[in-house]
C-alpha cells in the first residue's frame, strides 16, 4: 500500500515558505500575452528568468534553483485552459522527473491563478506523476538503487479539498501491473507468478482458486491445453479471484447481474513454439503476461477503494514454448464450450489461452467482461504505441470508450467486429481458424475469434495493448512498460456508470 502524506491548502504561502522548501512545482494559466501573471513567491524573479528562457526555447517548462539558504529547486510551467487530459499527465511527468531525480522528501505545489476545476485537474496529474515515479521498479543490479525517499506532498491554491483516495488506488494498480511485467521470465514462471498471486489474495481478502492442467482436461479446455503442453514445467493454470463488498447480502448480486468479470493474458514467456520468433522479436517476450498484471492490477485499485460490486478475476498463466510435445500447425483442438479449433501458427497462442478463460469467465453471465492482453503486432501497426485498441459487442459502449479513454489519458480507439470479418476464419475441418497466415486486420480477426467464447447476452470489452510498451513512458507513467489499463478502466467504471450507479461504497 502506498504510504505518502497529501497536504492541502487553500492560500499561496509567502517567500519565507517557499525558502524552506527544497523543491516547488509552480503552475499557472497560460496567457496570450505573457504578461498577466499572477502573484506567487518569486514571481519577479522567475518571470525575468522565464523572458531569457523563451528567448532560446518556446517549449520547454522553466526549472530553476532559487538565491536562497536552501537552494530550492523550481519548476515553472503554463497551463493551457483547455488542456486534454493526456497532454497534463505528460507535463506532470516532465516536471517531475526534474524533481524526483533529486530524490526529495518532500515536494510543493503552488497552484497560481488557476480556476478551481482547472487546478484541481492539475493536482491530481502532479499526484499521479508522482506517484508513479517514486515506485520502486525490480533492479536486479549487485549495486542497490537509493531508496525512493518521498514522503509528502504539500498542495497550495485550491479551492476546496480534493478527495485523492482513487489516484492513490489506480497508481497502486498500475505500479503492481510494472512491476510485475518488469521481472524477469526465471523470476516470474507461472508457478512463481501464482505464488506471488497467492500473497496478494491474502492480504487482500480475496478468494483464490487454481484450476490446473488436470482440472482443465476435465473440463475440455483444449485451446489453453494445446499451448501449455509445449512447457517442459506442469505450472500453467487459470487462477480465479474473487473480490466481494462486505456490505453485500447474499442473492443481490445474481438479481442485479452487477458482477465484474475481468480476464488477462497470462503468458509468461512467448517463444513463438514451433513456429518460433527470430531473436530481435523474442527479446522483451516476458512481457507478454501484462495483461494478466494489468487485470490484477484493476483488481487491487477496485480492493483499495471497497468497490460496490463483485469482482471475478481470472488469470490464464502459461508459457508458449517449443518442444517435442509442442502443439503446431494444422492441430484441432476442441475449446471447453465445444468450438473447435484448427490451429493455423503457433505464435498465435494469446488467442488460444483466452478461449477457455473467457468461456469460463462468460459462462458466469458477468454485467460486464473486460479482457486485457498483449495480443497483436497488427494493432501496434494500427495505432502505435500511443493507444490501446478497443473491441466490443455492443455499439453502446463506444462513446463511453472513447470518452474514458480521454479523460483518463489512456487513450483507447475502438474498431470494428462486424460478423463479415469471420469468413476469413472459415475452416475446412474445424468450427474456425486461430488466425490467417497473412496477418490482414490480425487485431480485428483476433477479436472476432474471440467473441466465439463470449455468450452473446454478456457485455464484452477486449483491449488490445498496442501501448503497453512505449519508449520514454506515456502520459504519467515514466518507464517503458506502462501498466496500460488501470486507470482507463476505473474511469470507465466510475465516471460512465457502465456497471451501474454507487459502484463505490458510499457514493
Amino acid at each position: 500500500m502506498i504510504k505518502i502524506s497529501i497536504k492541502q491548502h487553500r492560500g499561496l504561502p509567502d517567500e519565507g515558505y517557499a525558502d524552506g522548501q527544497t523543491n516547488l512545482f509552480i503552475a499557472f494559466p497560460e496567457t496570450k500575452s505573457g504578461k498577466d501573471w499572477p502573484i506567487f513567491p518569486y514571481a519577479g524573479l522567475l518571470k525575468q528568468r522565464w523572458a531569457r528562457l523563451k528567448e532560446k526555447d518556446d517549449t520547454s517548462p522553466l526549472t530553476t534553483d532559487l538565491p536562497n539558504a536552501t537552494g530550492s529547486r523550481v519548476t515553472l510551467a503554463p497551463i493551457k485552459p483547455d488542456i486534454s487530459a493526456f497532454d497534463l499527465l505528460t507535463l506532470a511527468r516532465k516536471l517531475c522527473v526534474t524533481h524526483l531525480e533529486q530524490n526529495p522528501a518532500a515536494v510543493t505545489l503552488l497552484l497560481a491563478g488557476l480556476d478551481p476545476g482547472l487546478a484541481a485537474r492539475v493536482a491530481e496529474a502532479c499526484v499521479a506523476a508522482l506517484l508513479a515515479g517514486i515506485h520502486t521498479m525490480p533492479v536486479l543490479k549487485s549495486k542497490p538503487a537509493s531508496e525512493k525517499r518521498l514522503a509528502g506532498i504539500d498542495i497550495h491554491g485550491l479551492d476546496a479539498t480534493l478527495d485523492f483516495s482513487r489516484t492513490l488506488a489506480e497508481a497502486e494498480g498500475n505500479n503492481l501491473a510494472r512491476y510485475l511485467t518488469m521481472l524477469p521470465p526465471n523470476q516470474l514462471t507461472p508457478a512463481r507468478y501464482r505464488e506471488r498471486i497467492a500473497e496478494l489474495a491474502e492480504e487482500n481478502g480475496w478468494n483464490m482458486h487454481f484450476f490446473d492442467t488436470k482440472t482443465l482436461k476435465r473440463q475440455n479446455a483444449g485451446a489453453f491445453l494445446a499451448v501449455a503442453q509445449g512447457s517442459a514445467d506442469d505450472d500453467a493454470g487459470i487462477v480465479q479471484l474473487c473480490y466481494s463488498p462486505r456490505s453485500r447480502k447474499r442473492g443481490t448480486e445474481k438479481k442485479t447481474g452487477r458482477r465484474l468479470a475481468l480476464v488477462g493474458k497470462g503468458i509468461c514467456y512467448d517463444t513463438g513454439g514451433n513456429n518460433l520468433k527470430p531473436a530481435k522479436s523474442m527479446f522483451g517476450m516476458h512481457e507478454d503476461m501484462e495483461g494478466s498484471a494489468v487485470a490484477l492490477g484493476v483488481l487491487l485499485a477496485l480492493t483499495r477503494l471497497k468497490a460496490n460490486l463483485s469482482v471475478h478475476c481470472w488469470l490464464a498463466l502459461a508459457q508458449n514454448h517449443i518442444g517435442p510435445k509442442a502443439y503446431k500447425q494444422n492441430d484441432v483442438v476442441t475449446a471447453s464450450n465445444g468450438v473447435t479449433i484448427e490451429v493455423v501458427h503457433t505464435d498465435a497462442e494469446g488467442r488460444m489461452i483466452l478461449a477457455d478463460t473467457l468461456a469460463m469467465a462468460s459462462a458466469e453471465r458477468p454485467g460486464l467482461l473486460v479482457d486485457y492482453a498483449t495480443l497483436t503486432g497488427s494493432c501496434i501497426y494500427a495505432l502505435g504505441t500511443r493507444y490501446s485498441g478497443a473491441f466490443t459487442n455492443r455499439d453502446a459502449l463506444l462513446n463511453d470508450i472513447i470518452a474514458a479513454g480521454r479523460a483518463s489519458g489512456e487513450r483507447v480507439w475502438p474498431f470494428p467486429t462486424d460478423s463479415d470479418y469471420d469468413k476469413e476464419l472459415e475452416s475446412d475441418i474445424a468450427d474456425i481458424k486461430q488466425c490467417i497466415l497473412a496477418g490482414e486486420a490480425d487485431h480485428i480477426l483476433a477479436a472476432r475469434f474471440l467473441s466465439r467464447f463470449v455468450k452473446e447476452e454478456v457485455p464484452w470489452l477486449h483491449i488490445d495493448l498496442s501501448a503497453g510498451n512505449n519508449k520514454g513512458g506515456l502520459a504519467h507513467i515514466p518507464t517503458d512498460i506502462t501498466g496500460f489499463g488501470v486507470r482507463f478502466t476505473l474511469n470507465l467504471l466510475l465516471e460512465h456508470g457502465v456497471m451501474g450507479e454507487g459502484v463505490i461504497s458510499g457514493k
